[in-house]
């Protein structure tokens, strides 16, 4: 028997064919093996990637959100792997491994870790001397993936009300035929807008979406010549194939078709299904131009070929979209990068390889 509110010694041996654990001076098998986890991490604290500091030891459990074996000038290989909680995401190497070390490796998984947290150039990042999968039982995956501050429910209910308000007949039964898809809404309301840069959290796209729309909305009578029913629509729609595009149950990874096609044609083809629910409902063609304008924008928003647009924004619509997503992509990122800078001391970030720029954050208060 434990004194109340003492935690259990546990001590757990891996050997073959199965493991078993001792708890104070007896010996259990593996059935309440899952039930100690939780036990155990009832009385433990988290080492939180947000509050890890340099040279720092490590022993902790993340989730696997990518990983790649490279070589170094030696030609030796090591192992680059992502790795994620809650509050942010670091990088961790490991040196002098094989293929056959790091096969049973796969991202999305919960693995456990060993190591050193270095400040390299600016950017913390973990040495490991150990990694190896967890399995999942026991443990809660909102520990280990980030979660959007805002309300579901209330952007949600933002999201119904702006795009409901469009005075176009078709372009309303278009979004309502999307509304009223429990799999899209579903899917909006836990999708990431990015993997790794903005809004890359639970809700991030639902976010980011009601974000531009409402930015629309602000200056819609700054721009009478953008028809403001077909910008609101491409607005929900540019993303929209990102709920498909990425796997986000149990990490941000890409799905087969997200690797093979990508958000964009996945988008089109979503968009697609939907005219078809249209003609169905109105009996009637949905506008072949109109149609047409709505792709466009989809497939352009990301504003130029060296960001992966297939063409060129060629409306003022599309040209809104871009720019409008930018902003708010843009924003997003350098404010994340400064609040998370692991050098509170500077007056700058670090310089940022994907910005091409380091950031100024000025001095504590301003």
């Amino acid at each position: 028997m434990l004194p109340q509110g003492q935690p259990p010694k546990i001590r757990v041996w891996m050997h073959r064919p199965r493991p078993f654990i001792r708890v104070g001076g007896g010996i259990i098998g593996t059935q309440t093996i899952r039930r100690l986890k939780l036990l155990e991490r009832g009385w433990m604290t988290r080492q939180l990637v947000n509050e890890l500091t340099d040279t720092q030891p490590v022993d902790e459990i993340y989730l696997l959100s990518d990983k790649q074996l490279r070589a170094n000038r030696n030609a030796s290989l090591y192992l680059s792997v992502d790795l994620r909680d809650k509050t942010g995401l670091i990088n961790a190497r490991m040196w002098n491994v094989t293929e056959e070390s790091v096969a049973h490796l796969h991202t999305g998984e919960l693995v456990r870790v060993r190591g050193k947290v270095q400040l390299f150039q600016g950017t913390l990042q973990l040495i490991l001397n150990y990694i190896n999968s967890v399995e999942r039982d026991g443990y809660d995956m909102d520990e280990f993936l980030p979660q959007s501050t805002r309300n579901t429910d209330q952007q949600l209910q933002q999201l119904r009300e702006i795009l409901l308000s469009i005075d176009d007949v078709m372009l309303r039964t278009l979004m309502e035929c999307f509304l009223a898809d429990e799999q899209i809404l579903q899917g909006l309301s836990q999708a990431p807008a990015g993997v790794k840069t903005h809004h890359a959290y639970h809700g991030g796209l639902l976010e980011h979406v009601v974000n531009i729309l409402q930015v629309s909305q602000r200056i819609a009578d700054l721009y009478p010549q953008i028809n403001h029913n077909v910008l609101l629509v491409g607005i929900f729609l540019h993303d929209i194939g990102k709920i498909q595009e990425l796997d986000f149950s149990a990490g941000f990874v890409y799905t087969d078709a997200g690797q093979l096609l990508g958000h964009l044609i996945l988008g089109i083809e979503m968009l697609n299904e939907k005219i078809a629910e249209v003609e169905k409902q109105l009996g009637t063609e949905f506008p072949p131009e109109l149609a047409l304008r709505l792709k466009h924008m989809i497939l352009s928003h990301h504003g130029s070929y060296e960001f992966g647009s297939p063409k060129l924004p060629m409306t003022p619509e599309a040209i809104a979209l871009h720019h409008l997503d930018n902003l708010d992509a843009k924003v997003h990122e350098f404010s994340q990068s400064i609040n998370e800078d692991p050098n509170p001391q500077s007056h700058w970030t670090p310089f940022s390889n994907r910005l091409d720029r380091k950031l100024f954050k000025g001095s504590k208060g301003n």
